[in-house]
């Protein structure tokens, strides 16, 4: 089941205080994009995050879920309605991330 474009926009709205975040659709679903670096999606109405060092340090119980047959685990957010928690989440990610390829 695709995600649903209400909860697309209930997450973009919890992430519009953060300046270069985008979210882009892919193949059915959508990727988040900080500060021009992959950071998660939007998978089946559940919001995933790659497992960085930081992650994991602030969900240390998230569950660990499969965004599509294939793919490596990610961690799922459960905080969705926490607005600081999200930024802060995203901000800590971002120094664990390798810098966006530039393209040719």
């Amino acid at each position: 089941m695709p995600t649903d474009k209400t909860y697309l926009n209930y997450i973009a709205e919890q992430l519009s205080a953060l300046p270069d975040v985008s979210i882009r659709p892919m193949m059915g679903e959508y990727i988040l994009y900080f500060g021009g670096k992959i950071v998660g999606g939007l998978y089946d109405d559940r919001f995933l995050v790659k497992p960085t060092p930081a992650a994991l340090r602030m969900m240390p119980d998230a569950p660990r879920e499969i965004p599509y047959p294939g793919a490596k685990e990610m961690l799922l957010v459960e905080e969705t309605d926490d607005r600081a928690f999200f930024c802060a989440l995203l901000c800590a990610m971002d120094a664990d991330l390798p810098a966006p390829k530039k393209r040719k």
